[in-house]
Order: structure tokens, then sequence, then C-alpha cells
């Protein structure tokens, strides 16, 4: 489109994720993904006449570290209202939600994109209830209602209209996803629902403070698919625009296999859902130390570990963001650096840097190819330790540990690095009087090029290196290789 570079991309994003904890927010149902049809209900769940709703407690204790994590204002005054509005899927006819309390207000997330870093601001995060599933494909006659899910907990993360591209967007929500999973409230899988977002956007002339009419596109469930989306509705609001047709304020949906977004219905405000007080739930005061006792149960996050592994293990800036992308793989990395530390304090940074490599290099090779994560990699952060010793320590060469031992230590679990490179014959010779002998007769081998390397070519130093590791079947240490061959083509 000729003119898309006169408009402005305004986006605000509402990310709904599902709190991992055993129970839904008000009854005791259990939560977990993956169970028959209607099996995780009870006659609270189902809203029957009489029943009674109880607080889920950590559920708030959940909110609340997202808040801090987010450094949002935790309101202590807290209480739950009743969002009139049909979901043929939530049994009562109505949602309990928050609206004049969220639990955290305002609030910000850093995101990083190919322009540098943004500040996101959020406007609230609030606590609510997930509606059940309709399923239009189980009966041929009639839409079928899967209720397990109704009542799990949610908190929605509510940004305010701050960014202004698909690439800001995916950023957002990358780093909302690592959030939760560093923080340990939510798996983030967007696949089970565990993590959904939609997305309000308009488009203005640029340079114009008015915000233009927005649209929302709901229930986006792939990282991928909310980057595709926000470009093909930018797209059509600006065509609209273009061909001066008015926009309508409604709710849309994406179509990941056309790559397209299509009308639900108009798109209500607030006052439509009619929003009143829950009568059945009491309002409930959260107390300083209750917030304090949180605020310091929450690990180191990513910014902080990023941090930590630049400037005290002298990391490079992209070594320590990869190795903090997930938690598991941070905490892998950090009991890696901790035994290979203890043995000696000096030259720590060589060590995490060998270790960074290890890590960014073999051991992500084989997640990939077996399509594993860190918790499914069999070999642990001491067995690991101990063969990084043995390269830094010169007795096996990193091509032989990576190429040989490291598949060993794969397969063999109860065996430690040295027995295994011991019983394969990987360990290097750094004993002169082995060393030597090979060398001397190298030199002797090609004389000529000897001649060559002292009148100044010195590029042959390789071939003789190469000689050597190959005479001795690549067990000669290669640094010990190259201090006797200088010192012998040197000397005259």
């Amino acid at each position: 489109m000729s003119n898309i570079d006169q408009y402005e991309i305004v986006i605000g994003l509402e990310v709904h994720v599902r709190l991992q904890t055993a129970s839904k927010l008000f009854c005791g149902d259990s939560i977990a993904f993956g169970a028959p049809p209607n099996t995780h209900i009870s006659p609270i769940t189902l809203g029957h006449p009489g029943t009674l709703p109880k607080m889920n407690r950590l559920a708030v204790e959940y909110a609340i570290r997202m808040g801090l994590a987010c450094h949002c204002e935790i309101e202590r005054y807290n209480y739950f209202a009743r969002k009139n509005y049909f979901y043929p899927d939530l049994p009562k006819g109505y949602q309990v939600s928050q609206h004049t309390t969220p639990i955290c207000k305002e609030g910000f997330v850093i995101v990083k994109t190919s322009l540098g870093e943004k500040k996101i601001r959020l406007s609230r995060i609030h606590l609510e209830e997930d509606a059940g599933k309709s399923l239009h494909d189980a009966d041929e006659t009639y839409t079928s209602i899967d209720y397990n899910r109704a009542g799990t907990p949610l908190i929605e993360i509510v940004t305010e209209p701050d960014l202004r591209s698909a690439e800001e967007a995916f950023a957002y929500v990358s780093e909302i996803r690592k959030l939760v999973r560093y923080l340990g409230i939510s798996d983030g899988n967007m696949e089970e629902g565990s993590l959904r977002c939609d997305a309000n956007i308009s488009v203005r002339k640029k340079g114009d403070p008015k915000l233009g009419t927005r649209v929302e596109v709901k229930n986006l469930n792939s990282i991928r698919n909310i980057k595709r989306a926000v470009e093909t509705e930018a797209e059509r609001l600006i065509e609209l625009v273009e061909n001066g047709q008015p926009v309508i304020q409604q709710t849309r949906s994406f179509d990941a296999n056309t790559g397209t977004t299509f009308a639900i219905r108009d798109k209500e405000d607030a006052d439509d859902y009619r929003y009143f007080p829950e009568p059945d739930l009491t309002p409930f005061q959260l107390q300083d130390e209750f917030i304090e006792r949180i605020r310091q149960s929450i690990p180191a996050l990513p910014e902080q570990r990023i941090a930590t592994y630049i400037t005290e293990f002298g990391l490079p800036v992209y070594d320590a963001t990869v190795l903090t992308e997930e938690k598991e793989t941070a905490d892998y990395f950090e009991q890696l650096t901790a035994l290979l530390f203890s043995a000696t304090t000096e030259n720590n940074s060589a060590k995490a840097k060998a270790a960074a490599n290890w890590m960014l290099g073999p051991v992500k090779t084989w997640l990939n190819e077996q399509a594993a994560g860190i918790p499914e990699f069999p070999i642990t952060p001491e067995r690991l330790a101990s063969m990084i010793e043995l390269v830094e320590s010169g007795k096996i060469s990193f091509s032989a540990a990576s190429a040989k031992l490291f598949p060993l230590l794969l397969s063999a679990n109860e065996k430690t690095a040295l027995e295994l490179a011991e019983e394969n014959n990987l360990l290097q010779e750094s004993d002169v009087s082995a060393i030597e002998p090979i060398i001397d007769q190298i030199l002797q081998k090609f004389a000529g090029k000897v001649e060559e390397y002292r009148k100044g070519k010195k590029g042959l130093l390789a071939l003789f290196v190469g000689e050597v590791m190959k005479q001795s079947k690549g067990k000669a240490d290669p640094k010990r290789t190259n201090e006797l061959l200088l010192e012998k083509l040197n000397t005259k």
C-alpha cells in the first residue's frame, strides 16, 4: 500500500494468563489440563442456587507476584464484581472479575526490538475467572460445552496504547510469557490456552494526537499469530481510511489459515457489562507484611540475571540474553558455573565463557534435535562441569570432547567424564617426552618447509601442528604442541 508510511499504528494488548494453582478461583475443583470433558466440575462451578464461592489465596499471591515484577502499585482494598454478559460457556450467566479495584495498577514492562529498548506502560492487572469451552465439532447437530475450564483463575494484564508495531507486540507478549514462567505462576503454554491475547488496534495519520476508532482482535493463541494479526488488521484499517470508509468499533477474530480477520460482533463498552459488586464474595484487605513476603519470594528475573552475567561473569550481551530466555536454562547454567568456580577463584570469566559456549553449542543443538527442554537433558551439571574441566585443563581437546565424549556422557549416565575419556583413549598427551619425538620427526620430514617458515612464511605453523596431531592420532595437547614447535622453529 503506497500510503502506509503516512500512518501510525496504535496498539493496546490484553493478555490473559491462566494461573498455575491446583484449584479454581472460587472452589476446589481441579484445573488440570487434558481431563475428560465435564469431570472437573462441582455445584459451585455449575452455579447451582445456594452455592457460595470461596476465594483462592494462592491466586491472589500469584497476581501480586506478577504486579511486583511489573513495577505496579498493589491495591490494598479489593473486591470482585459481576460482569453481566452472555457467556454460553459460563453456567452462571455472568463472569466474576475485578472492575474498579484491579489488584495491580499501572506499572510497566521493558521490551527490546530492532529499534532498541522501550517501556510499555500497564494500565492494570486484575483477577478474574475463565469461561468454559464451546466445542462445535463434537456433535453433528449441537454445540457441546465443556465446563472444566470454567472458574479457572486468570490474571488479565492490560497495557496502555503504547505499542506502535507488530514487532513491539511480538516482543511484549514474549516478555510476558518469559516473566510468568520465571515467577512460576503459569506455564505460559499458548497451545493449551494458558496464555491468550486480545489486541486493540487503531490507525491514525502520523502527527495526529487523536486516536482512531479501534477494533479488538480476540483470542490470539500464538505469539506468531499476534504479529500476523496486527499486521493484517492495520493494513485493513489503513485501506478503509484511505478509501474514505468508516471504521466500525467491533470485535474480530483472526483466521490463521487465511491470514485474515473477520467480524464477530460490534464492540461493547464497559457500560454494556453492567458491573456491580459481587454480593457473594466479601472484599479483602491486603496487609503490607503479606505483600512484602511475596516480594521476598520473587526469584532473580531475566534483567537481573543478564546484568550479573555481563558484569560479574564477563559474558557478552548475546550470551547473557540467550541463556536467560528460559528460567530452567539459566538455573542449569548457574549450577554449572558454581561448580566450575568452586575449584579455584582464578579466571572465572574464562570458565563462565567456556560454560556458555557448551550451553549455546552442543547442549542447545541436542535440545533442538530432540525438541526437548533443559529439564529433559540427561547430563547433570556436575557431569558436564567435569567434562569442561577436562577441556580447560588441556586433558582433552574441545573437538574430541564435543564429537566423542559428549555423546558418551549422554548415553552412559553412571560414568564420569574422566572414566569415559580414559576408556575411549581420548585424553591428550601433554608430556614433553611423548610429544617431542613426534615434532622432531615432522620437522625433519618437512625440512624445506622449515626453511620457508624461518624466512617469514609464519602461516606454515598450522601445517606442522596438523601433522603432529595426525601423527599422534589427535592425542597431542595442541597448546603444548604449539609451544614446543615455536621453540624449535625459532631456534637455529
